[in-house]
């Protein structure tokens, strides 16, 4: 899966293009340190080097920070949104507040101190579970949508998460509900959807989740098992680097 490489990899063109980095990976380049990687080079040290991945592998201010490490004005103190509704469903099961956001002002676009602005767009901004009658849903908002690329990934690693949180509170997996603002199919991806509608739909697989989850420190990927896929042969399309890429004080 690669939908997520293209951001980091631009963010380390434009510091190496700025002569702010030196990249040493061969002797080659010792001799040339501004030269940068290829694409693929990148990818496969972000995955086979440590170090390298720490520096150039992560988004800052995205998904994972906001959802486990909102920041607050308290220095050296954030907020734990995932873990505080798994404990307030414990807490409450009935409660309506079960809300995880990662839509923060504070680093976003031109509201953000450029510093601090994160490069990468927030799309799928904010969720909520229920637990309804022993069933836990989950509700997605999603401020803007890749219908072919992005939007099945999102469908998929959601519809997971609800799974997820349904093991660890030994509850039973109930309804994703996805609730678009705007949606979108690329110009260079129509003919890809053009071939897709044409395709009968396949009877879902199954996910079977480890019986060691029971907190999310607990979980790793490595603990789903995904059985009975039958997918259609793969549909392939160029990722558009746009929706709100964040460059200086441009929004692309």
């Amino acid at each position: 899966m690669h939908i997520w490489d293209d951001y980091p990899y631009k963010i380390y063109l434009e510091k190496i293009r700025n002569s702010k980095f030196e990249i040493r990976n061969s002797e080659q380049r010792k001799k040339k340190p501004k030269q940068p990687l290829s694409k693929e080079e990148f990818i496969d040290k972000i995955k086979n080097d440590n170090n390298f991945a720490r520096r150039w592998g992560e988004l800052p201010h995205i998904y994972g920070e906001m959802w486990r490490k909102w920041p607050t004005k308290k220095k050296g103190k954030t907020v734990d949104q995932l873990q505080w509704v798994i404990d307030e469903v414990r807490a409450d099961p009935s409660a309506h507040n079960l809300i995880v956001n990662s839509w923060n002002p504070e680093y976003l676009y031109t509201m953000a101190e450029k510093s601090e602005a994160a490069r990468f767009p927030i799309c799928h901004n904010m969720y909520q579970i229920s637990n309804r009658n022993g069933k836990l849903d989950l509700i997605l908002y999603q401020r803007s949508c890749d219908y072919f690329l992005g939007v099945p990934f999102n469908i998929a690693s959601y519809s997971l998460l609800c799974i997820v949180l349904a093991k660890i509170l030994k509850l039973k997996p109930g309804r994703f509900v996805h609730m678009y603002g705007d949606i979108h199919i690329y110009e260079n991806h129509i003919e890809q959807v053009k071939e897709q509608i044409k395709r009968k739909p396949k009877p879902f697989p199954r996910v079977k989740i480890d019986k060691s989850v029971v907190s999310l420190e607990t979980f790793s990927p490595e603990k789903v098992t995904l059985l009975d896929y039958e997918p259609h042969p793969t549909l392939k399309a160029e990722l558009v680097v746009a929706g709100g890429y964040y460059e200086g004080k441009k929004k692309k």
